[in-house]
């Protein structure tokens, strides 16, 4: 199973949590990113429908695969 942390960080003034490198909106205070980070980790474990996807790779080949709605990874929030 994957696993998913979300980690908060300093950021653009104030607080953030970041992703695989990705970042969120700049909250003011670690708290309020702390939680908007832990509200993201819940909604992301959370079962949903299955769906179609179609993404393109590096290589510019499109793949079309379904993503099993049951198929969540566990989370966690550091910082």
């Amino acid at each position: 199973m994957a696993s998913v942390t979300y980690k908060i960080v300093e950021h653009d003034g104030g607080w953030a949590y970041t992703v695989d490198g990705s970042y969120s909106e700049t909250f003011s205070t670690h708290d309020a990113a702390k939680g908007a980070a832990r509200r993201a980790a819940m909604e992301q474990m959370r079962p949903g429908d299955d769906v179609g996807i179609t993404w393109e790779d590096a290589g510019g080949r499109w793949h079309q695969e379904v993503s099993d709605g049951d198929d969540r990874p566990v989370t966690s929030v550091e910082g």
